[in-house]
């Protein structure tokens, strides 16, 4: 058995080689910023990517006709159901020619293809999509008609750290309610309920993180958009805002240093963001009616003892909470694609309808 993933970000392409039990070899390639400025859109750099993967073959004598399957990162589609879509042209030209959103996931899918291509028609998948939408009803309304929420949340890495806490405490996710807490540079909450997740606090609507102002007052964004455009009210949500606008630094490290040498306004912003990274978390508790039976941190600033717990005293009265730090982006792939080679789950295929 052997597995290839594929998993794109802004600035490196992560690929790994597994078989049925371990990783056999990986890489991070990182591309060239200069390179990167370049390319007009996200997308142009399809090309140089998928070269930059063959590469990867030919420097570890790989043979792509010798793949099993091959796993990519699912790109920002229209609304899709968690798990596995098979990757064809149309699914490939949705994401480089019409996607939701530009985001270098988007590429996955492309790469995936010219590689299951090279290989003789390898089978080829995304797996848990970005753009997994399974809302309740109840759930996409905005309050403004024609404007619904969108179900947008760090999915892939959420769903693979439910299934191993759940494997951890000998729970069922099929039967249970779980609260996930994604803690990155930017945030996402979800809940997850009998496997699919039913609402969402997405990243501009809940608390602010390291780069995001996260659920920014109307009244408030509307001011800034007047003073400073409506790209200037966007930058605050990729990269100006949160810790970055409070304190000019995304840095938790650095921040925890300042608060031990006794900043008071480190220590008030840090608090803060804990404090509203509790209420996204309690906000979830009323679509199950309180049923929840785990609370799961993950992410980077995961590793943070401070944030988990000053989250913990706040939000234990929930559920118990379990940490798990970092993400398993890769391993998710991995595993899902494991999974498809058993015949534990079957791959939708991807429509316009």
């Amino acid at each position: 058995m052997k597995i290839f993933v594929i998993n794109p970000g802004s600035t490196s392409t992560r690929v790994a080689l597994y078989d049925e039990k371990t990783c056999l070899c990986e890489n991070k390639i990182v591309h060239d910023s200069k390179i990167l400025s370049q390319f007009k859109r996200i997308n142009d750099q399809l090309e140089m990517r998928t070269e930059a993967v063959r590469t990867f073959f030919e420097d570890n004598d790989l043979r792509a006709c010798e793949l099993d399957i091959i796993v990519s990162r699912g790109g920002i589609l229209p609304p899709v159901r968690h798990g596995a879509y098979q990757i064809d042209q149309f699914l490939v030209d949705t994401l480089l020619f019409n996607p939701v959103q530009e985001h270098a996931s988007n590429m996955g899918a492309g790469i995936a293809l010219s590689i299951s291509r090279d290989g003789g028609g390898v089978p080829a998948y995304i797996y848990d999509s970005i753009s997994v939408d399974e809302l309740l009803p109840e759930a996409r309304l905005s309050g403004v008609k024609n404007h619904d929420r969108r179900s947008f949340t760090h999915v892939l890495n959420t769903r693979a750290v439910a299934r191993r806490i759940a494997d951890q405490e000998a729970f069922d996710l099929l039967e249970e309610n779980v609260i996930m807490a994604h803690l990155g540079g930017g945030f996402s909450m979800n809940i997850q309920s009998k496997g699919e997740i039913i609402d969402v606090v997405a990243a501009d609507e809940g608390a602010f993180s390291p780069e995001r102002a996260g659920s920014l007052p109307i009244y408030n964004a509307a001011e800034i958009a007047r003073e400073e455009g409506a790209d200037g009210l966007y930058s605050y949500e990729v990269g100006r805002g949160g810790l970055m606008s409070y304190l000019q630094t995304n840095d938790a490290i650095e921040l925890e240093r300042r608060m031990r040498e006794g900043d008071e306004e480190a220590g008030l912003v840090y608090r803060a963001m804990a404090y509203q990274i509790a209420k996204a978390i309690g906000s979830l508790a009323p679509v199950v009616s309180g049923h929840v039976r785990a609370i799961i941190l993950t992410g980077g600033l995961a590793n943070s003892e401070f944030i988990t717990e000053e989250v913990r005293k706040r939000v234990e009265f929930i559920a118990p909470l379990y940490v798990y730090a970092g993400e398993l982006e890769m391993e998710a792939l991995y595993e899902g694609g494991r999974r498809l080679l058993r015949g534990e789950e079957e791959a939708y295929i991807f429509s316009s309808d």
